[in-house]
């Protein structure tokens, strides 16, 4: 689903600041692959995410999701397809907006959004029983204003309202770094429910060796903008945790 070739990225081109951030990457993530992300600061991976969401553009190589080359596609024309989850808990909702009307804008994420469409008792249920899944008591709040809630507990409904209009990537940049590690528990278990039942093509950026090593079918290193280490399900199930650990060094 997701092929990079070749791919890319040198900020301040020409200058003493000059910074080559990705250097010449090629990867294909397959259809419903859970990917894990590892390597230490600077070395890539959230300006590998950020050329994945459109945030910001290669300065070469392309980029096909779904064969479709978005390399040069701004990041609103591509969430169709993908949808992202940052590390600040509180960067994914609306928090003057109730829970229930954060979610219908979730779903209509790339369509013309109204309140007078789709809130009726129908679209209450399935927020309640999604919300329901996570067991955080949050189901019967729904008209509560997502500002009065946790961090933990806006992470976890972030996590619901990615899948709310179909995307089929879904891009974790540190979702648990500024979680207690009950709730990043949650979020990583919710996570992970959500990317076998509905089939997603998934990214986790952790710096968190326990994630590493509990999720994910496969495990990429960075390093300074290069690929040094990709190990597929079966390889990464025969690494050890000293092994691991020295990934992380």
């Amino acid at each position: 689903m997701i092929k990079l070739s070749d791919l890319h990225k040198t900020f301040h081109a020409g200058k003493t600041n000059e910074v080559k951030a990705l250097q010449g990457i090629t990867l294909e993530v397959k259809s419903g692959e859970f990917l894990i992300l590892v390597g230490a600061n600077g070395s890539g991976k959230s300006t590998l995410l950020n050329i994945i969401s459109g945030n910001t553009f290669p300065t070469s190589g392309s980029l096909l999701i779904d064969g479709n080359n978005v390399a040069r596609l701004p990041e609103n024309s591509r969430s169709k397809w993908i949808a992202r989850v940052f590390q600040n808990p509180f960067s994914g909702t609306a928090e003057d907006l109730s829970i229930l009307e954060n979610f219908r804008l979730a779903s209509l994420r790339t369509r013309q959004k109204s309140f007078k469409v789709g809130i009726n008792d129908e679209f209450k249920a399935i927020v309640k029983e999604k919300i329901a899944s996570l067991g955080m008591g949050l189901e019967d709040k729904i008209l509560q204003s997502m500002g009065t809630l946790s961090g933990g507990q806006r992470q976890a409904l972030t996590l619901l309202m990615a899948v709310m209009d179909e995307a089929k990537i879904l891009l974790l940049d540190e979702p648990t770094a500024a979680l207690d590690p009950r709730t990043a528990e949650i979020i990583m278990k919710t996570a992970d429910k959500l990317i076998a039942d509905y089939n997603l093509t998934s990214i986790l950026i952790t710096h968190n060796m326990k994630e590493a090593f509990n999720y994910g079918n496969r495990i990429i290193q960075l390093s300074e903008g290069k690929v040094i280490r990709d190990l597929d399900k079966e390889q990464k199930s025969k690494l050890s945790a000293v092994d691991l650990y020295e990934w992380f060094m």
